[in-house]
């Protein structure tokens, strides 16, 4: 018999099926990601938020004055938002049947490895887009997928540490990021995919989106806008 696979993410509390670990989320400040996404945005703009966590970033867009639907497939992230509606459901089978004037898909999931998923993820964001409206989506910075590497830092006393990063294929990265708070430790694995600039147009495209606009110097962050 096959040995199941790791499971993705590990250590104390509640692990998301993707691997992440709500007590450690919530721990976890933004780094400036609402100001990009308010810019991009404009004053007032409504905001659906894919894959929203513990609220690390929705809850600063709701303090810039941005109403916020607030998404994910795990209860244990969204008990802990605020002052946003929330819905507790994959990104993936998402049909509010409601238009916003920004989808924000965040967390490099557009990086995953998974086709499948990249692609109900990125229709996610079309249907739910309004005309005139935009896609705010985070990647990973295409360089980094040269540089990436074992390392490790610390912020708000938190270690953040790199490890066991490989390259199993071409524009592929895996990796395990572990987390250490005083004696608590979690892990995460992952593997992202780089999309270089033809790619991401065809992927964009599939789903009737188109590049507008990069928000960022190292384009991780972008602007993409529908067609019909």
């Amino acid at each position: 018999m096959t040995d199941p696979s790791p499971p993705p993410g590990t250590g104390p509390g509640v692990i998301t099926p993707d691997g992440c670990a709500v007590d450690f989320y919530a721990r976890m400040t933004a780094l400036g990601e609402p100001e990009i996404v308010h810019e991009a945005a404009g004053p007032g703009a409504s905001v659906l938020e894919l894959g929203c966590g513990t609220g690390r970033i929705t809850h600063p867009l709701v303090a810039l004055g941005h109403p916020v639907v607030a998404v994910d497939e795990s209860p244990e992230m969204l008990a802990h938002v605020r002052d946003a509606e929330t819905v507790c459901a994959r990104i993936e089978d998402l049909a509010l049947g409601r238009r916003f004037d920004v989808v924000l898909l965040a967390s490099h999931l557009i990086n995953t490895d998974d086709i499948a998923a990249r692609t109900a993820f990125l229709a996610a964001c079309r249907r739910h887009v309004a005309d005139g409206g935009g896609v705010i989506i985070q990647q990973h910075a295409p360089r980094w997928f040269a540089t990436a590497a074992d390392a490790e830092n610390v912020r708000d006393g938190i270690i953040f540490r790199m490890r066991d990063v490989s390259r199993p294929a071409p524009d592929l990265v895996s990796a395990t990021v572990e987390y250490v708070d005083g004696d608590q430790v979690w892990t995460q694995t992952f593997t992202a995919r780089r999309l270089d600039d033809t790619e991401l147009a065809a992927v964009l495209a599939a789903a009737r989106l188109r590049l507008d606009r990069y928000l960022t110097e190292d384009h991780t962050w972008f602007r993409a806008v529908p067609e019909d």
